[in-house]
């Protein structure tokens, strides 16, 4: 029964913080570390359960831009044309996808074990934090995403790949880039929530046929459609306000909470 709980509140925590930009892995890994989860049963493998959640919670979200996007695509075998903006979003959308998709191919191994530290959680929640600061600074925030060229969308994509370190939040990379290419904060905001969808969907579904392939009883697929389930839903109303919140709000507010969180950890590693 422990366990279940302990399943369900890791899905929450991975809801709440995949969208907002405060690094869902990096707060798992403080999580599993100071509560003393089995890191067995609730690794990295788990992680991919979680981010299947939300996954569904940005599928279910902006599924009307998604069948646009996807019909838009469909159409484009017939008749190319980039001033179509929902065919230029789907094209920009999945050049995103490709940084992403080698480099955590290449060096999955290394993300897995190497760099797992409460200690590397600290250093990037405050260098990310900073990178918030002056993006709400420096960007133009005038942008539409459709408008970004496919270099741009290429370079947010290596910036979500940098989120496969602990503490750095892909949603946090992506939409300060965006910032600093100009693109207004609902606009950044939501082409790094549709650019998740492919990366997530190939990798999660990748990693979860390994998990599913060694074997799995009936209580850990409870464990895992518990926070399968929780993740889903607090992402979905995680995405809501936050698109919301964006509109009229700088990400500053998150920066404080990214240094606020890095001093609570350093001071408990430092003590205990």
């Amino acid at each position: 029964m422990l366990e279940f709980i302990e399943a369900i509140f890791l899905g929450i925590v991975q809801g709440l913080t995949e969208f907002l930009p405060v690094s869902s892995s990096g707060h798992l890994l403080l999580g599993q570390y100071f509560l003393g989860l089995d890191q067995a049963r609730f690794g990295l493998s788990f992680d991919v359960a979680l981010h299947l959640g939300t996954l569904v919670a940005v599928v279910v979200f902006f599924r009307r831009d998604l069948v646009r996007m996807a019909l838009a695509f469909l159409r484009s075998f017939r008749r190319r044309d980039f001033s179509d903006p929902d065919q230029r979003l789907a094209y920009l959308v999945l050049a995103s996808a490709i940084p992403a998709a080698l480099i955590g191919y290449l060096l999955e191994d290394l993300f897995e074990r190497a760099i797992r530290s409460p200690w590397m959680v600290v250093f990037n929640l405050v260098l990310v934090g900073v990178l918030f600061i002056v993006g709400e600074a420096v960007g133009r925030k005038s942008r539409q995403a459709s408008k970004l060229t496919f270099l741009e969308a290429v370079g947010v994509g290596l910036a979500q790949a940098a989120a496969l370190v602990p503490g750095v939040s892909r949603s946090g990379a992506t939409i300060t880039l965006g910032l600093f290419l100009g693109l207004r904060r609902e606009e950044a905001a939501r082409f790094s929530f549709l650019m998740s969808v492919p990366i997530i969907a190939g990798a999660g579904t990748l990693q979860l046929g390994e998990v599913v392939s060694e074997g799995m009883g009936a209580y850990d697929t409870l464990l895992f459609g518990a926070g399968f389930v929780s993740s889903a839903m607090v992402g979905y109303l995680a995405i809501r306000f936050f698109i919301r919140f964006v509109v009229h709000h700088s990400l500053r507010v998150f920066a404080y909470y990214r240094f606020g969180l890095a001093a609570v950890v350093t001071a408990l590693l430092l003590l205990f």
